[in-house]
């Protein structure tokens, strides 16, 4: 426990941040309803009070725990545009696919929790799978296939089922990680590739 020295020290943003990224460290053993300000104040060692200071609600905890878990997530699977269309899409899937290994209560809390939030929650997560949706759409305009609402609406689908496919990877398994991204890209080229007039 740390302290009043060593909270003394700590600026009120890093003060924030060190809450926030307790409350984050939370999620690998309990989902994000249950992280409460009673417990994050009881693991800091500090005040309620300066809980509430920061966050105001348990509401207003969650959604920066749940924002700090979505930008981690995206700065860790950020596509990487030296790459070939398709093997930037798979690089990207890999990396995903560890990050949920890696992370799995973050996982969760953003994917599962999702239901339970409250609208700000929700949409927080939601900007996240747009964005997941945006980097595969930017993929095969890249690859010559015609913008539209049916390829946003079957890519963003298809994210979904990405989300429910990564539920199954465990930790360690490099080999799935290679295959799981494999498949999902497959999954994406065929999806796209359904949507071409027949004949």
């Amino acid at each position: 426990m740390p302290d009043d020295r060593q909270r003394s020290r700590l600026s009120s943003e890093e003060r924030r941040a060190q809450l926030v990224a307790l409350g984050v460290a939370a999620l690998v053993d309990e989902p994000l309803e249950d992280i409460t300000i009673d417990r994050l104040a009881a693991d800091a060692g500090v005040s309620r009070g300066l809980l509430f200071h920061y966050f105001g609600t348990k509401q207003g905890l969650h959604e920066a725990i749940v924002r700090t878990a979505r930008d981690a997530m995206l700065r860790a699977t950020e596509p990487r545009p030296e790459l070939a269309p398709l093997a930037r899409l798979e690089d990207t899937l890999r990396r995903f696919v560890v990050f949920v290994a890696d992370h799995r209560g973050t996982f969760h809390a953003l994917v599962r929790g999702a239901s339970a939030g409250d609208a700000d929650v929700r949409a927080l997560i939601d900007e996240a799978r747009d964005e997941n949706a945006r980097r595969a759409i930017a993929v095969f305009l890249e690859l010559g296939h015609e913008d539209g609402p049916l390829l946003r609406s079957a890519l963003r689908s298809w994210v979904a089922f990405v989300e429910e496919m990564l539920d199954e990877v465990q930790p360690g398994d490099d080999r799935a990680a290679d295959e799981l991204s494999a498949v999902l890209v497959r999954t994406a080229v065929a999806v796209v590739a359904a949507l071409d007039p027949v004949g």
